[in-house]
């Protein structure tokens, strides 16, 4: 079975939650006497679970659907159902011999009861059957596979009530388990569709395995005077028709049925005796129009004294289901309380067999049954899964709430959406397809025009107007405003506005990569290539730094344009030499008591000015400049003493001071704009920058400037300065 999911992929958004729309199967000659021919041999010498044998159940279920107003296909459905279990391949081989709409029926029943199976088996072993949560998620998975094809509703109900009546035939007790289910799932949902004939019978068959000296009991206590009190009913029944009939009313009168499961719940919920229990007698009317109802109401309530507080309009306020009667409750002159039931022929059909019976009475016209539409499949399908999403509904809000944070609404196709509380039409597009929500721009409720922040309510029909292109609005991300209750749907609108944003910023770093390209004529490079010398895996990936102003476009130039190669292979800084150990002289660094030897900066710690340093002699490579705390130095000088030699620092020039490079390290929090932060900071303190270096983990940046400087003091005060910029832990030297 599919679910219905608010974390389901865009592609499955808008599922075929009902695989056929039509409410009667379409009609073939012979239709019935071919399907049981098929099936019967396969199954006639199967046996169920329960003992039955599988041909006697599928003649059982048939005739039980045509006594609810099932048509001959739907009868012919209920042999493919079992067949179903004995074919290799049962959608090829049913669609093949009776189309392709009888197969879908027959393998989704199928599917259905082996989840109902499993579901059971599972209760049992963890001795679960009794806890609402487990029972209402056996009614949320049978709930989205009636939504499916509302066929399934009327064969697995039908089926149902099969295997109870077995059970009562044979004297055998019905699992537990299974009497359960059908008082607690199969019978609310015939009560749900008004299909009361099979909601009655079957809560006194499952109530009779449950509780059967409870059921014994009320069974004597209703036998007792049964003589006396059908002699008198009957005595009111043919009083009643005659006198209606002598005012003018066309009515039949019959004898209601006594129902023990009802009579019990009533004495347990009212805390009733038996005696005192109204439907005991009880009469129903049944007239050719409405206002024939209310004439014989009025005539019944003067011949009678009325019990007011007892009585009930459903012509004027339907159940949810469907039902409509007139329901009131009279004291005979013995004041012996009397219930009688006024309802028109059409209302009595829908009350006994519900949607059966708007199957059977199409020809109704346009008003329907009790409202449900006979205009066409579309309307009635809407209502019917209307009252399944309702039940579904109150069986949650009876068991401690555990559907509460959800809500089930219909697209204009009768599919159904699963949304959280609260949600909009805004959430309903985005859950369809992303692309549909980015381009809402109106919605339709039941066929009225709403906001877009209206909060939908269970079983509405929704249908979103779309512009051909566009993106969301940024107010839909307000909470105050109400657009989103989904953060499914939140997270897909902040992913759009992400990446515009990405687009802008890769314009504008493409943008400045050409420019820079046009001014060097390399405008022949590709960007790619660019890119991939650069480190980065595409070009776009290469403009959004840029755009961000986390790379420097120095680094480009310095690609196009590679330095001039140095004299020495570890590349080292060569210093001009003076001309004798004079500390008065100027430009780079004197090596005492040495003339005509060449010197350079070590790489290891990179010295500038006023560092104390230290001189190492090298092979080849002339005098090696360290700082003073070198750890390189120290060690290289512990183990060849004699190669050290004292150097200083000679002084600047003044129209062209030297500079050193030196490495600083920085640890911060790692954020966006933070290189460009710290950065701004080197450029106006008119520090070249010709190096950088980053690393981030786990939202821990380090970076590496490479900095050019004529005073290594001054670099201590703008180290200083970076140490405040916001999420910077520290900033050295290193």
């Amino acid at each position: 079975m599919k679910s219905l999911t608010a974390e389901q992929p865009d592609a499955a958004a808008v599922p075929e939650l009902i695989a056929a729309t039509e409410h009667s199967l379409p009609a073939q000659a012979g239709a019935l006497p071919r399907a049981r021919a098929f099936a019967e041999p396969l199954i006639a010498g199967e046996f169920l679970d329960t003992g039955e044998n599988t041909l006697a159940h599928a003649d059982a279920v048939a005739t039980i659907l045509r006594v609810m107003g099932g048509s001959e296909a739907m009868q012919a459905a209920s042999y493919l159902v079992y067949a179903c279990e004995h074919l290799n391949r049962p959608q090829e081989v049913i669609a093949k011999a009776f189309g392709e709409s009888f197969a879908a029926l027959a393998v989704e029943t199928t599917k259905l009861v082996r989840v109902q199976q499993q579901a059971r088996a599972a209760g049992s072993s963890a001795q679960l059957v009794d806890d609402p949560k487990a029972q209402t998620e056996n009614v949320r998975k049978m709930l989205l596979a009636f939504s499916r094809d509302l066929r399934v509703v009327m064969l697995r109900l039908a089926s149902r009530l099969q295997t109870l009546r077995h059970h009562a035939a044979c004297k055998t007790l019905a699992p537990p388990s299974v009497a359960r289910e059908s008082l607690q799932v199969f019978a609310p949902l015939a009560n749900r569709l008004g299909i009361w004939q099979v909601k009655w019978e079957m809560e006194d068959l499952a109530f009779r395995f449950l509780e059967p000296d409870t059921y014994r009991k009320v069974a004597g206590l209703l036998d007792e005077k049964r003589a006396e009190r059908e002699a008198y009913v009957e005595q009111l029944r043919d009083r009643l028709e005659r006198e209606l009939r002598g005012q003018g009313i066309e009515a039949t009168v019959q004898g209601r049925p006594k129902h023990i499961y009802s009579i019990v719940r009533k004495m347990r919920g009212k805390s009733l005796d038996f005696d005192q229990v109204f439907d005991v007698r009880a009469l129903r009317v049944v007239v050719p129009a409405v206002t024939d109802c209310y004439a014989a109401l009025s005539w019944v309530h003067t011949q009678f004294a009325p019990i007011t507080e007892e009585f009930d309009d459903y012509i004027a306020r339907p159940k949810a289901n469907g039902y409509q009667s007139l329901h009131t409750v009279v004291r005979d002159s013995a004041g012996q309380p009397i219930e009688i039931q006024i309802r028109t022929q059409a209302m009595h059909d829908h009350a006994e067999n519900g949607v059966a019976a708007h199957w059977a009475y199409k020809e109704a016209g346009a008003k329907g049954y009790a409202g449900v539409s006979a205009s066409g499949d579309y309307d009635a399908k809407i209502a019917v899964l209307r009252q399944l999403l309702a039940w579904e509904r109150d069986l949650a809000g009876s068991s401690q709430g555990l559907f509460d944070d959800r809500i089930y609404v219909l697209t204009p196709e009768a599919a159904v959406v699963e949304l959280p509380q609260g949600a909009t039409p805004v959430d309903f597009a985005y859950s369809v397809h992303t692309s549909l929500g980015h381009r809402c721009r109106g919605a339709r409720v039941d066929d009225v025009m709403v906001p877009l922040n209206t909060p939908l309510q269970n079983g509405q029909t929704v249908s979103i107007t779309a512009a051909k292109e566009g993106g969301p609005s940024r107010d839909w991300l307000n909470a105050e405003l109400g657009f989103l209750a989904s953060h499914r749907a939140r997270a897909k609108v902040r992913a759009w506005f992400n990446e515009q944003a990405r687009h802008e910023t890769v314009a504008r770093g493409r943008e400045a990569v050409e420019k820079l390209l046009q001014r060097e004529g390399r405008t022949a490079f590709k960007l790619d290539d660019l890119a991939s010398q650069l480190g980065f895996k595409a070009a776009d990936d290469l403009f959004e730094v840029v755009g961000k102003d986390e790379f420097s476009l120095r680094n480009i130039e310095m690609l196009l344009r590679p330095p001039e190669p140095q004299p020495t292979p570890d590349d080292l800084l060569l210093l001009r030499k003076p001309r004798q150990p004079d500390k008065g002289a100027r430009g780079g660094v004197l090596v005492v008591g040495v003339e005509s030897l060449m010197t350079q900066l070590a790489r290891c710690c990179k010295p500038a000015p006023p560092d104390p340093i230290g001189g190492f002699v090298t092979r080849g490579k002339g005098v090696s400049v360290h700082r003073a705390d070198c750890s390189n130095f120290r060690e290289m000088a512990a183990r060849s003493e004699g190669r050290v030699i004292e150097v200083e620092w000679g002084l600047p020039k003044a129209d062209a001071p030297a500079t050193y490079p030196v490495d600083v390290s920085v640890q911060a929090a790692d954020r966006q704009g933070l290189l460009r932060d710290i950065s701004e900071i080197f450029t106006k303190e008119k520090m070249n920058v010709t190096g950088v270096q980053t690393q981030s983990v786990k939202g821990t940046a380090w970076m590496t400037f490479t900095v050019e400087v004529a005073d290594s003091g001054r670099l201590s005060k703008v180290l200083g300065i970076v140490s405040e910029v916001p999420g910077v832990r520290s900033a050295r030297r290193r």
